[in-house]
């Protein structure tokens, strides 16, 4: 797919990943919709082709909204990139001075709401639209090797698991009416939210498992996601990108 003139829907791209993704997506001649809970860094885009909107996509009412207000500015979707999402960690249980701790309720059902529930609410919204409007399409999942199982992650490993499932899933339900559906699944990355979710000596300790001894750049996924865009025979897969690190 030529990325020129494509109307592409982009959420979490405000910051970080998302943020890198729509500026290159502009640059590429996309035109782009960028949905985001960030409203200050969503003011902050100085570039053309951008149409932003401050959404809570924990929430189906605002996703229904705020996709009918991307819609109306675009005219159609072409492409939506779910890669809002959260980084957390902590062990289902461990055991202290001050007895056993087990891993916050609360954090597992945000977790989840952010990574699995909002990607669920954003794509049968743009799905309908792209059906109704009979457009082919694509689908690109930002899911991450975390989803093989990954120590201190259980409920960010089992959201991005999810995310795989139904990438797998929508690809067969969906290929019939012309609309791909791919994930990406980056390992670590030289990007703010694993800055942020890792302290630095286990930032490090994860460098050494890594068989090339960096972190990933954001450029690097970024190609990533634009070759599955430009690739038009790939289909129900998970793309890997994380330098070799075997989780």
């Amino acid at each position: 797919m030529d990325i020129r003139n494509k109307k592409i829907i982009v959420t979490g791209g405000a910051n970080g990943i998302g943020r890198t993704l729509v500026e290159r997506l502009a640059s590429e001649g996309g035109i782009i919709g960028v949905l985001d809970i960030d409203d200050n860094s969503l003011l902050n885009f100085n570039i053309e082709n951008i149409i932003t909107k401050c959404c809570d996509l924990t929430d189906i009412n605002e996703v229904e909204d705020s996709i009918n207000y991307l819609f109306e500015k675009l005219g159609e979707i072409n492409i939506l990139v779910n890669n809002a999402g959260i980084l957390y960690s902590e062990p289902l249980a461990t055991f202290g001075m001050d007895g056993i701790k087990t891993h916050s309720v609360e954090m597992w059902h945000k977790v989840i709401s952010v990574n699995l529930d909002a990607v669920f609410y954003v794509t049968k919204t743009v799905v309908e639209k792209m059906i109704r409007k009979r457009t082919k399409g694509l689908l690109i999942n930002i899911s991450s090797i975390s989803a093989n199982g990954n120590p201190g992650q259980s409920a960010y490993s089992a959201s991005k698991a999810a995310v795989n499932a139904l990438t797998a899933t929508w690809s067969k339900e969906l290929s019939l009416m012309g609309i791909r559906v791919a994930a990406v699944a980056p390992g670590f990355f030289n990007s703010p939210s694993t800055h942020k979710a890792l302290s630095e000596s286990l930032v490090k300790e994860t460098i050494k498992r890594v068989p090339l001894k960096r972190l990933g750049e954001l450029e690097e996924l970024i190609e990533a996601i634009l070759f599955i865009i430009r690739n038009d025979f790939y289909n129900g897969k998970v793309l890997e990108i994380d330098g070799g690190l075997i989780i």
